[in-house]
């Protein structure tokens, strides 16, 4: 018998050496049964051996040599092809799957009976190959090694073993693959095995290791399994490979022990119905009298029960030995898959055998795994779970563990993973069918809210579960009965009214469409009940029954018009699902159905809906969304005219009544609907929507021309009177095209009059605005589609110029709303009529672009400052004391977001110069939660524009707050305080949108130093030479970005710096000059790895040599002469200008204040590097690292001829610098020197060295774009063909 001493895994807290033992679940040597005679028991595993560590890996040679399959044998039996081909394994046979399961386990059971060490043979090396081992355990190892000493063996046949028993295996991406032909399958270089294996043949092959354990065990479950030897062997040998180190042995013999103890189950299953069958014949057979009894028949009926409870009480015996040696520690194994194996068929053994598992001792598990930290472990808890739910007669059993575990249940339905979240919820569902007072009213509330989740298979699961408790519950021949005596149709009213006040009392959620989405799989019938619906909204309530509340009435239209909705398109709504699916030709059919259905049913009713509701807005808003799922054609081919005309006048009524834009909108967009050219009908609604058009139309110009005579004295009937026509007109014009009605005129003059008198109401003045743009894109459309004339499309420009200079003149406007809506409406038109309307082949439409000048732009960025960047304070003033509450909050932020967006484009599109940008960039930090993402992305999308332009838009902005703060502080700036603190930081925040490709950025670092150098001496002091200039401080900021220069082009920064130092700087320590200390050290820092001095005042250089271990020095090397200093861009003459930085554009909020006394400012006409020089003259546009790359080619022609001499003269070696690179890539080096001196000065310490003039980096720029640029990621990705800078 099996012993109940079974081994015990170590847990994984402790130490990884304490134990390496692989422990034998029992002794073959007390497997001996007294009753069996003649049998001799093999000492199997008789005392537990301990594995050796872990080996060194066999060389191939030694792997090819050892490890050969002793004997081979195909289906149990030893087996040679004719040909001489190998013989084939039952690994194999299983695997490929060609045979019944059943004749392959019927020929093992042949072998065995024949020889059972030969056939338990051929079974260990099927557990063993299917754990991915290339090893085979041969037939003397099997009767004179112990199972430790087996399993340690080919554990050592493994490539790779884990170094503790709970580790987990690193995976290798490539996967071993057996041949179909080979007999063995081997695992090489790979952590890989057959059950982890990817593709069709192994998760075959999955299916059919499961059942051939199934198979064996149902087929030896008469005779085999009672042996002692065969049970006993296979349960000692996968007792001992699920404790093993090696992940492949503890999965696969896990999922064979599992597998093996369901088949028990059933076996077990089987022999207790038999012991019961046995146990009622003995009985009834007992009963009898004592001349009709049957005394052999009851000897019989005893010794079979007698056999049937010693078969039991084995199985039983057999079972423990696995729950035990095996489940007990693999639940809580370090692998999810192990541990999802254990608790799925532990889920079935309670609902296979309920008597004997169904109860604490093994329920206890499943739920302590319910807090396990994978997810799809606690999804295989909730299936097995699930599973013991549906069967009701289990409940009382159950009862103790619902109550136990029911918080833990509810809790999983708000899971991180999507999938257990589903699963909890179909429990919870499952719970509450089975009991109702298992769930308390907090538990369904804690589900309730999760129908408004954004996950679609969440919310429909809570929607099922609202079904069950909300709607399951009502007698439906008693509400049929009820409908009936009242006098409707549909008995579902009361369930409608229930889902009413479900909505309403959602205080979470206001989202019906969500609502509907969730209820339409379960609840379908009931919310496709349209008639039921209108009853509901239409009839009077009859005696005892309570009236609909105002807001209920509101919320049933709004849930009526979503099931609509839900209904014709077939989809879940916005935000649920990734996208439209194609619909299956059974859905169609059903989609085609409902909207014939509601068509039909709301073509009668929806203009009594709306006669009854027409005097309220929210309602008859709703209402009005329902033509557009209509099938038209049902007007025509219905003969329903009458009802379409009863519905264009309820429009036409809903129009005269209502002046809310939503309402009109409404409105506007069902006419557009029912004018449809498909339809027949377009012609009578066409007609409807013309004699509208013209009414208004009259009645607009006539109350302009009343409002315009009266000037100032119009009283309020003439302002409402003009105001209700234009906001009637603006709606309709949105979707219908007006233009004949020359709707522009009058809103012109209305726009004209009130810059002119500046009196005209706000609300007039915003609504002709937005009507005269949706003229002006009504006749660009017809001009686009159209042939037009040279005459249309100077007319059209005519009205884009007039209106574009009359929002102009707006923008001044007292009024906030309408300086807004002009904004809008100019960022709108510029963006329209810009460059790009011409592309695409219209250059025909190139005499309607137009350019914003220079005083437009600044009025733009004017307004952007004084109505985008404010603080909270000064936006609660501007609200008129209005009550701010959070809503108003997010709303005014939304709308200021939008205001600052339409404004980046234009400048992303080229259409306001990119330096507008700079007052843009320098609020990054101040308002970053606000704008910080429209601020970055701006910034990302100019630098692939220009990258240099880019640059010098950015020290611009830095410059402008460097002023306002100088302006505020005075000259005496603290530098430790929190506003220079601030400018640091966001130069800080700046160099990081660089990204690491320095390559790529390289000219334009580069500029942003030379405009940062030529700032910060571009005032002396007052005072006197000896005083550091004025904006000496900035270099401290300019130092952030220094880290984005490459070597070279830190030496070429410095040497410029250098231009403007004088010698008494050099020297100075005092408190005042150390931002330029501080800068001069970030331009020497990593360039070279001799320390430049920053005390004796000379600007001596030297090289650096980088190398790589192991990696020879090249032999070209390069070298620099004094010569070479001639054509340097240090020496050249100062005639040459550089470019200057850019220049604040005039007229904005926050000008580059000039802080220096007006006596001691030199002219700007004359300063070098001028904006103007910079623009306009070709030379000045020129790269700046490019215009010495020029001076550099004929530099090196005379370092080389020099080179020649020194070496012939002087024989002392001249370097610059080596070429050697810590990642042996080629860089660029810079050999321009500034001295004769320096390279005296180097002359005793380098070697001699070749001019090398290296290409790019690929390598390096590729690596580089690997690493992730945590500040912007869009700057990394850059087109590469923007990159034209010239090499050093």
């Amino acid at each position: 018998m099996i012993t109940s001493e079974l081994p015990v895994l170590q847990d994984s807290s402790n130490e990884s050496g304490a134990t390496d033992a692989v422990g034998l679940s029992m002794s073959m040597g007390d497997m001996e049964d007294p009753e069996v005679k003649g049998k001799k028991k093999r000492g199997r595993p008789g005392k537990q051996a301990t594995t050796a560590n872990k080996k060194p890996r066999k060389s191939p040679a030694e792997k090819g040599t050892g490890g050969g399959r002793g004997r081979g044998k195909a289906n149990g039996v030893a087996q040679h092809n004719g040909d001489g081909m190998d013989p084939i394994t039952l690994f194999e046979v299983v695997k490929l799957g060609k045979s019944a399961m059943q004749s392959v386990v019927d020929e093992w059971i042949e072998s065995y009976k024949q020889d059972r060490d030969l056939a338990l043979l051929d079974l260990i090396n099927f557990f063993i190959q299917c754990s991915g081992c290339k090893g085979t355990v041969r037939i003397e190892m099997f009767r004179n090694m112990q199972n430790a000493e087996i399993i340690r063996k080919m554990t050592e046949e493994f490539d790779e073993v884990a170094p503790h028993p709970r580790s987990v295996p690193v995976k290798d991406d490539n996967k071993a693959c057996g041949s179909l032909n080979n007999a063995t399958w081997y695992l090489q270089d790979s952590g890989d095995y057959p059950l982890t294996m990817p593709g069709p043949l192994w998760k075959k092959f999955r299916y059919n290791f499961c059942e051939f354990i199934c198979v064996l065990i149902r087929q030896c479950q008469y005779s085999i399994i009672y042996d002692e030897y065969m049970m006993d062997t296979v349960i000692s040998l996968l007792t001992g490979l699920s404790d093993s180190q090696v992940r492949a042995f503890r999965h696969t013999s896990t999922l064979a022990a599992m597998k093996l103890m369901t088949a028990l189950v059933n076996v077990a299953l089987n022999l207790s119905i038999h012991q019961d069958n046995t146990q009622r014949q003995y009985e009834a057979e007992r009963n009898k009298i004592a001349g009709k009894r049957a005394n052999e028949k009851l000897e019989l009926l005893l010794q079979k029960r007698k056999e049937l409870q010693e078969n039991q009480d084995e199985i039983e015996n057999m079972m423990n030995s696995i729950f035990k040696g095996i489940f007990v520690h693999r639940y809580r194994d370090a692998i999810a898959e192990i541990r999802a194996i254990c608790i799925e068929e532990i889920g079935v053994w309670m609902k296979m055998y309920s008597d004997a598992f169904l109860n604490d001792s093994y329920l206890k598990y499943v739920g302590w795994t319910l807090h396990d930290r994978q997810g799809e472990v606690r999804l295989k808890c909730l299936k097995a779970l699930q599973n013991l739910y549906t069967n009701r007669d289990l409940f009382p059993k159950l009862e103790l563990f619902t109550n136990r575990f029911k918080d833990r249940i509810v809790s999983m339905t708000l899971d991180k993973e999507y999938d257990v979240a589903v699963e909890a919820i179909r429990l919870v569902t499952l719970i509450l069918q089975g009991s109702e007072d298992a769930l308390s009213n907090e538990d369904c509330e804690n589900v309730y809210h999760l129908v408004y989740s954004a996950h679609r298979p969440v919310a429909v699961a809570a929607g099922e579960f609202l079904h069950r408790k909300l709607f399951s519950r009502h007698d439906p021949q008693a509400e049929e009965a009820l409908a009936k005596r009242r006098g409707r149709s549909s008995p579902n009213g009361n369930l409608i009214r229930m889902l009413v006040l479900f909505f309403l009392e959602s205080e979470l959620h206001e989202h019906a469409a969500y609502l509907v989405d969730s209820l339409w799989e379960s609840s379908q019938e009931l919310l496709k009940d349209w008639e039921c619906m209108t009853e509901l909204l239409l009839e009077e309530p009859v005696q005892g029954e309570e009236l609909l509340s105002d807001r209920q009435e509101s919320a049933l239209i709004e849930l009526t018009v979503c099931t609509i909705r839900q209904a014709a398109e077939a989809h879940p709504p916005v935000g649920r699902g990734t996208g439209k699916r194609v619909l299956t030709a059974k859905e169609r059919k059903t989609q085609i159905d409902d909207k014939n259905k509601l068509t039909e049913h709301f073509i009668m009713a929806l203009p009594m809906l709306l006669s009854k509701y027409q005097a309220d807005s929210e309602k008859v808003a709703n209402l009005l969304q329902i033509p557009q799922f209509f099938d038209l054609d049902v007007y025509s081919a219905g003969r329903m005219e009458k009802h379409l005309d009863a519905l264009l006048k309820q429009i036409r009524h809903v129009v005269e009544k209502h002046i809310e834009t939503d309402v009109l909108e409404a409105c506007s967009k069902t006419y557009s609907i029912l004018c449809s050219e498909e339809y027949t009908i377009m012609n009578r609604v066409d007609i409807a929507r013309s004699q509208l058009i013209d009414e208004m139309t009259d009645r607009f110009a006539h109350s302009v021309e009343e409002l315009l005579q009266e000037a100032e004295e119009a009283d309020d009937d003439d302002i409402y009177n003009v105001l209700s026509t234009l906001k009637r007109l603006t709606a309709f014009h949105n979707a219908h095209d007006l233009t004949r009605w020359d709707l522009f005129g009058n809103c012109y003059r209305l726009l004209k009059a009130g810059i002119e008198l500046g009196s005209m109401p706000e609300q007039i003045a915003v609504q002709a605005l937005q009507c005269s743009h949706y003229s002006i894109l009504w006749q660009l459309v017809k001009i686009t589609e159209g042939a037009p004339s040279k005459d249309d499309l100077l007319a059209l420009r005519r009205v884009v110029k007039s209106f574009l200079a009359v929002c102009q003149q707006c923008l001044s406007n007292v009024n906030t709303p309408v300086k807004e809506q002009a904004f809008m409406l100019l960022c709108d038109l510029l963006m329209i009529f810009s460059h790009q309307l011409i592309s695409g082949g219209r250059e025909g439409l190139e005499p309607l672009v137009f350019n914003p000048d220079g005083t437009l732009q600044n009025e733009l960025l004017n307004f952007v400052l004084d109505h985008v960047f404010i603080d909270q304070d000064d936006e609660n003033q501007s609200m008129e004391g209005d009550e701010e509450d959070e809503a108003n909050k997010i709303e005014a932020l939304h709308k200021r977001r939008n205001l600052l967006a339409a404004f980046c484009k234009l400048i992303i599109y080229d259409i306001v110069d990119m330096p507008a940008a700079a007052d843009i960039f320098k609020h990054y930090m101040k308002y970053y939660n606000d704008y910080g993402d429209i601020i970055k992305e701006t910034l990302s999308k100019t630098r692939q524009t220009d990258k240099i332009l880019c640059a010098k838009t950015l020290i611009l902005s830095l410059q402008q707050l460097f002023n306002e703060l100088l302006q505020d502080q005075g000259p005496n700036l603290d530098r430790t305080s929190s506003h220079v603190s601030g400018i640091k930081e966001l130069a800080r925040r700046f160099a990081l949108t660089f990204g690491l490709d320095q390559i790529k950025t390289r000219e334009a670092v580069a500029t942003l130093h030379k405009d940062g150098i030529e700032f910060a001496f571009k005032y002396q002091n007052p005072r006197g030479p000896e005083f550091p200039p004025i904006n000496l401080a900035f270099l401290e900021v300019l130092s952030e970005f220094s880290s984005k220069l490459i070597r070279q082009d830190k030496k070429t920064v410095h040497s410029y710096l250098e231009k403007f130092m004088s010698e008494s700087m050099s020297e100075r320590r005092e408190d005042v000059w150390l931002p330029l200390i501080s800068y001069r050290n970030s331009l020497l820092t990593g360039g070279d790895e001799d320390h430049m001095s920053v005390t004796s005042g000379s600007s001596s250089k030297t090289g650096s040599v980088r190398s790589k271990k192991g990696r020879p020095p090249l032999h070209k090397k390069r070298i620099e002469e004094e010569s070479s200093v001639e054509g340097s861009w240090l020496m050249r003459n100062d005639t040459l200008q550089t470019p200057g930085a850019l220049q604040t554009p005039q007229l904005t909020s926050t000008v580059l204040r000039e802080n220096r006394p007006a006596e001691h400012m030199p002219d700007p006409d004359s300063e070098p590097g001028s904006e103007n020089d910079y623009v306009h003259n070709p030379q000045m546009q020129m790269s700046w690292l490019g215009q010495q790359k020029m001076e550099e080619v004929s530099r090196k022609d005379r370092t080389a001829m020099n080179y020649i001499k020194s070496r012939s003269n002087q024989g002392v070696r001249q370097t610059v610098r080596g070429l050697m690179e810590d990642d042996a890539e080629p860089i660029f080096e810079d050999v321009m020197m500034s001295s004769r001196g320096q390279l005296e000065d180097m002359n005793e310490e380098f070697e001699d060295t070749m001019v090398i003039d290296l290409p790019p980096s690929r390598n390096r720029r590729e690596r580089a774009e690997l690493r992730p640029d945590f500040f912007d990621s869009a700057a990394m990705i850059e087109d590469e063909s923007g990159f034209s800078m010239p090499m050093f």
